[in-house]
Formats: C-alpha cells, sequence, structure tokens
C-alpha cells in the first residue's frame, strides 16, 4: 500500500514526524511481520486459479496471517475494507477484493501487510493465473528485477534518489513506464512513514540513508503510459490507458552490511 494514494491517505499521513531510525529489536519484530505476510502472500498464491474470486484469494490471506498469531495491516487501515489490495490487469494498486472471478490469464497483484507487537510489513507480488504469454512475463521479470536494483542502491550512504533513479534506469530503457503518482515509503509502528521512495527521479538526491531506516520499496510498472485514474469505489487505482500493469514490494532495513530485505520467509 503506497503512502501516496487515494486523497483520504494523503490527508491522513503526518509527514511532520519524520522518518524514524529503528532499533534491533524493533527490526526483529519487523522482520516477524515481514515473514507472516510473505506466508500469507504465498499461501493466496497457492490457490490462484481460474474460477477463484479476489474475496477468496483475500480470505485465504487472512486466514494465514491469524492463523501465525499476527494482524492483518491493512484492514480497516484509512477504511480499507479487506486484508490485501488485490489488483487485476489494468488496477494498479489498492484493488478491493470482491466477486470478481478471476480468468486463465489474468495479471493478479497481491499487495498486503502485517502487524506484529505494534509493527509494520508491507509486501507485494504480481503473478499470471493459469496460461500466461511472453508480455505478461516479461513485464513481471522487469518490475520484479527493478525492484532488487532498487534493493541493492539502499545502502547506508546513499540517498533516496539512488533507489528511484536505479528503478528508472532499469525500467525505461525496456520501453515500459513508471506510475508517478504512488510511491514507495517509510514503514514502522506507522505503516506509512517518512521518507517517500518515488521509483523516478535523479540520484543524489532526498533524505541519505541511515542505519535502522527501514523502507517499502515498491515499484509500480506500466505497459504503457504512466498516467492513472481512480474507480467510483474511490480506491481501485487503474492506468488511464487500460493498459497492463504489475507491482512488486519488499520491506528492506538498512544495515551497516547492506540492505536487509525483510518481507521473506
Amino acid at each position: 500500500m503506497n503512502s501516496e494514494s487515494t486523497p483520504r491517505i494523503v490527508a491522513k499521513g503526518n509527514s511532520a514526524l519524520g522518518p524514524t531510525l529503528k532499533t534491533r529489536l524493533e527490526l526483529q519484530a519487523m522482520r516477524e511481520a515481514g515473514r507472516v505476510v510473505a506466508f500469507a502472500v504465498r499461501k493466496a498464491f497457492e490457490a490462484l486459479e481460474q474460477g477463484i474470486t479476489t474475496r477468496e484469494l483475500d480470505e485465504i490471506a487472512r486466514g494465514a496471517i491469524k492463523s501465525e498469531g499476527a494482524e492483518p495491516g491493512f484492514l480497516g487501515l484509512y477504511g480499507f475494507p479487506a486484508t490485501a489490495c488485490i489488483s487485476v490487469n489494468e488496477e494498479i494498486v489498492h484493488g478491493i477484493p470482491g466477486d470478481r472471478i478471476v480468468q486463465s490469464g489474468d495479471l493478479v497483484t497481491l499487495d498486503c501487510g502485517v502487524l506484529v507487537d505494534g509493527y509494520n510489513s508491507d509486501y507485494a507480488v504480481t503473478e499470471v493465473a493459469g496460461h500466461s504469454t511472453i508480455e505478461k512475463d516479461c513485464l513481471i521479470q522487469t518490475t520484479s528485477e527493478s525492484l532488487e536494483m532498487g534493493i541493492k542502491a539502499a545502502r547506508q550512504g546513499n540517498r533516496i534518489g539512488d533507489i528511484s533513479n536505479a528503478i528508472e534506469q532499469y525500467v525505461i530503457p525496456r520501453s515500459y513506464e513508471l506510475v508517478r503518482e504512488y510511491v514507495g515509503h517509510g514503514i514502522g509502528k506507522r505503516l506509512h512513514e517518512p521518507p517517500q521512495v518515488p521509483n523516478f527521479g535523479p540520484t543524489g538526491q532526498g533524505l541519505e540513508l541511515q542505519v535502522g531506516l527501514v523502507l517499502a520499496i515498491e515499484p509500480m510498472v506500466n505497459v504503457g503510459g504512466w498516467q492513472t485514474r481512480i474507480l467510483d469505489d474511490g480506491w481501485t487505482v487503474v492506468t488511464a490507458d487500460g493498459s497492463l500493469s504489475c507491482h512488486f514490494e519488499h520491506t528492506v532495513a538498512i544495515t551497516e552490511d547492506g540492505p536487509l530485505v525483510l518481507t521473506v520467509e
């Protein structure tokens, strides 16, 4: 889930509080939250097939989180009505799970968060249900690898712009576009903390990365243009031109030994 989201999220953010640096104990809680969310998303995707509804995928993710003794981080946040944001094909982020039936070939994104001891994780993966195509496989690969490039740049002494630029320089030469209105963010006791982490921009700009800073890095890549619009439900963000979109996200801690991905089992 993004810090630059629907207007209700922008209004509720508190940028005046500034970035927070986490202690080892706090990182342990966030690492557990990351483990659980990765587990929950995997369990949901294990059930991904033609005929399942997005609501059923959401229920699987919620059950997996509860089975680990954790709490969903998105449910009720800013009024969001589900455990996971589930977005399909041209939907970029914040899709509300419901009666939509997944079809073979659909591009499905699960964006989910978990709370452990008051600390958040944030994680997103895109997969294809059933039969895929070269176009969809290339989009998924590019988005996933651009996230890896951004994570590699998340090192002590670098700046936010180095992450942003690493993602942009990987995506744009491959003839895709990056969503610009929705960006990554700091994360901790609040899901959305400063700083914002755009997926584009020049190197050497923005906040200097310090040990203990934790970021949700999340490129959103479109086959067509970067422009977006919000559906009448007030949540679901789609590509303005109806083109396919893909979204990957990890929660990443800045450590003395380099970036540490927290959202893994």
